[in-house]
Formats: C-alpha cells, structure tokens, sequence
C-alpha cells in the first residue's frame, strides 16, 4: 500500500538499506574513471578522498565546506592537521586521508625533480618546491642539495619559523653542504600571507 507521499512499504525499505548518497558516490566515480580530474570539480575530487575515510555517510556538505573554508584543493590537503579539525565532522581519519593525499603528491613531485637536472629545469623545482611548502602556515627555510651534474642529493628543511620570519644559518648550511660532497645549492622559502608564493635562489658553486 502506498503511503501520502505515493511511496510504497517496499521503497522505503529499498531506501533505507542503500541511502541516496551511494547512488551518487557510484556516479561519481564513474564520472572519474571515465573522464579522469578533469571531469571533476574541486570539492567532488575531495569527495572521492573523503569516501575512503567516512564509508556510511554523506560527504558531499563536508567536501564543500572544507573548499569554502580553505579555498581550493591543494589548500585543503595542505591545511595544518588541527585546522582542519576545526570543521564539523572532521576527525583523525579523515585528516589522516587528506595529508597521506598531500604526501603522495609531495613524493611524485620530488621523483619528477630527481629524474633530470635540477638546473636545467626550473619550472619541474619550482612546482616541486610549491606542493612541499607553499600552503604551509609558516615561514620554512628548505635546501635542495646538487651534485656536480646539478642533479638532487638531498632536500632538506632547515628551519620552520613564524608567520613572517625564519632563522637561517648560513654555517649549518655549510656544514651540511660538505657532509654531503654537495657543489650547488637552492635555497626556498615560502611566503604564508601570500599563499601559492615560494622564493627559490641558487648558488652553482661552492
């Protein structure tokens, strides 16, 4: 028998036991499978994370008020653990979701930078240097150690400030330099109140 809103007893069972939202989880991913990133905005791309780490629920307002909240997904997944926390729903295994997202996408960049010259590609050091810093809400001083042929020894982060401001000190660079029979360095910092913006200089000899 159908009740006032022309839903049978057996639809509303149907209902309960596969929520609306697995319908869409279902098309999304199809959308995904067969168009790849492209094919996606912003907050369903975070949607697709999201799936992995809340199962049973809808994660639809979650993805887009994380965009709100921090502008876009790069931000999102770079966000400090307890800034993300502050959103509603937000617990250890989503931010655990997202920051294993943020390393994995640090990781394949770097690989890219070891595969050639460092020198002889500056754009691959610089979007390198922008997924490992860029979002971060402070100040970081970072070395990327060369070897004679300018390939990537070592990326190391020195220092890790305030807002605006990190110590350096040029003979602890140095130092390690040596320890690592380094001749070239680049030297980063990021810039947190301008988000997207890191500073590369270089010194080919030492």
């Amino acid at each position: 028998m159908a009740g006032k809103d022309g839903k049978t007893a057996l639809d509303a069972g149907l209902s309960e036991a596969h929520p609306h939202y697995h319908g869409h989880r279902e098309r999304l991913r199809a959308r995904f499978r067969a168009a790849g990133s492209e094919a996606v905005s912003d907050y369903e791309l975070l949607e697709l994370v999201l799936f992995r780490a809340i199962p049973q629920r809808d994660v639809k307002p979650m993805a887009k008020e994380l965009i709100a909240r921090f502008g876009s997904f790069a931000e999102v997944v770079a966000a400090p653990r307890a800034r993300l926390k502050e959103v509603k729903g937000v617990g250890e295994a989503v931010a655990d979701e997202l920051k294993i997202v943020q390393a994995a996408a640090s990781r394949l960049a770097r690989g890219q930078v070891q595969k050639r010259p460092v020198l002889s590609s500056w754009g691959s050091v610089l979007d390198y240097c922008r997924t490992a810093q860029a979002f971060a809400d402070k100040e970081q001083f970072r070395v990327l150690f060369l070897d004679k042929r300018n390939q990537l020894i070592a990326d190391e982060l020195q220092q890790t400030g305030t807002v605006d401001h990190t110590p350096v000190y040029p003979r602890e660079v140095l130092k390690r330099a040596l320890e690592l029979s380094a001749t070239a360095l680049i030297l980063v910092h990021n810039h947190p109140t301008q988000p997207f913006s890191v500073t590369l200089d270089h010194a080919q000899t030492l």
